[in-house]
């Protein structure tokens, strides 16, 4: 039992690059300019702030390597905090983890059903159940095995990357003939925040679309030579991340004038139907949902294996250490997208709160493994770390400091969201004492 339940070594650099990008660009990209905007208005402070969440997740990369490569188990920040920290720590830190994917999840069916409405208006009454229809659709693809799923997510990253410096090349070339003038007149006055204010909400909206820059690492058991192929996964893959959403802001704010674009609610399609005029929005539109596609690949993918970690640990109830014969951890995976679904089934408004309430699990789960890295340091000096982060402890102290900063932000700022959280927060524990308890 204990052989057939194990993951299998089949992962490669092509998967971590593309897993990477695939589970990190969604729609924050082509949807966050607009309201960015509204909130700066400055297109060199837009810049400015977007290399500096940049530079965060580039530094993150370079710890979660550390991490990944001394480690190299499933399961990702659980498996860190829960070494560092112990086991209570440890569950806290899978279960934020998994919960914040479970969000994502049900966020990201239920925002590509919105869309393919936008392209055919009469499946509206019918949201609902296309969301869960997707979600059923992924997972019956994703039993087929590890194999095919990772083809399927490097094909998917791809397809992303060539259509997102696609629509760069098309702005760069075309975007100049537009007439700012003309749109200019049609700018309603937006009142903006303080500056501080501005550049917190800014900070919080460009922090959600990176979200994801640490995939890979979830797949380190399964990587054929995690010392090697990791670094490299991550590093071009984080690399490939930050120049795609760096050329896509400045060609978005070279086709539209800043004031335009402070009211753009999908900057993207605007910026192609300036170009080409209003019927070709609906290009951009398709992109999206096949944009989300592969987010929500990513995360049937790498979410299961979280709770994997956790049931072998005996943090989670033994169903979810079932891996059928193809490597797909299949009982943790169909449990995953059944509360996906559940939060569907709960209700519009809930939809639409899911994803603050994934960016505030991220991001507990990023404190817990960058202040992971700095206990393991302190708790097992001798622990083989073929790649070290440089500049320790500098860096890792640095970004736990960020994170928790980002964290106040968010509670201050959505105060629905956080009682989820909260109330989250204050079950832990004796969730906890009752799933570790003595079988």
């Amino acid at each position: 039992m204990e052989k057939k339940n194990k993951l299998l070594k089949l992962l490669g650099v092509g998967f971590g690059i593309a897993v990477t990008v695939g589970g990190t660009i969604g729609t924050g990209i082509l949807r966050k300019p607009g309201p960015i905007a509204s909130v700066l208005g400055d297109p060199y402070m837009i810049m400015l702030v977007w290399i500096a969440v940049s530079a965060y997740a580039f530094l993150g990369v370079l710890c979660a390597i550390e991490l990944g490569v001394s480690m190299p188990e499933a399961g990702s920040w659980y498996v860190y905090a829960k070494r560092a920290f112990g086991r209570y720590i440890g569950f806290f830190t899978g279960i934020s983890n998994w919960l914040g994917t479970v969000s994502a999840l049900a966020f990201g069916a239920y925002t590509v059903s919105e869309y393919l409405v936008l392209l055919l208006p009469h499946l509206d009454p019918y949201i609902r159940w296309i969301s869960i229809g997707l979600l059923l659709i992924l997972v019956l693809f994703h039993l087929s095995g590890t194999k095919s799923a990772g083809r399927s997510q490097e094909v998917m990253s791809f397809l992303k990357a060539v259509g997102l410096l696609g629509f760069v090349t098309v702005c760069f070339i075309y975007g100049g003939d537009v007439d700012a003038h003309a749109l200019q007149q049609t700018a309603e006055r937006v009142e903006r925040p303080a500056l501080l204010i501005g550049i917190i909400t800014a900070l919080q909206a460009i922090f959600y679309t990176f979200d994801g820059w640490h995939t890979a690492s979830y797949f380190s058991e399964e990587n054929v030579d995690p010392v090697k192929s990791l670094p490299k996964s991550m590093i071009y893959g984080i690399l490939v991340i930050i120049g795609i959403y760096l050329l896509v802001n400045a060609a978005i704010l070279y086709v539209i004038p800043i004031d335009v674009l402070a009211g753009s609610k999908l900057a993207a399609s605007d910026a192609i139907g300036y170009i080409f005029g209003p019927g070709s929005a609906r290009v951009v539109t398709f992109f999206l949902m096949i944009s989300i596609l592969g987010l929500m690949n990513a995360q049937v993918m790498f979410s299961p294996r979280v709770i994997y970690s956790m049931s072998r640990d005996g943090l989670f109830p033994k169903f979810a250490l079932r891996v059928n014969e193809a490597g797909t951890p299949s009982l943790a995976m169909a449990f995953t997208v059944s509360l996906s679904v559940l939060l569907i089934l709960a209700g519009k408004e809930i939809c639409e709160i899911l994803s603050d309430i994934a960016v505030f699990f991220f991001v507990i789960s990023y404190i817990s493994g960058f202040s992971s890295l700095v206990r393991m340091r302190k708790k097992e000096p001798e622990l083989p770390r073929p790649f070290k982060v440089p500049g320790y402890p500098l860096v890792p102290i640095f970004l736990v400091i960020c994170s928790v900063l980002f964290l106040i932000g968010a509670v201050i700022q959505d105060m629905r969201s956080s009682m989820f959280a909260l109330i989250f927060i204050v079950i832990s524990y004796p969730l906890y004492r009752w799933i570790s308890r003595p079988q």
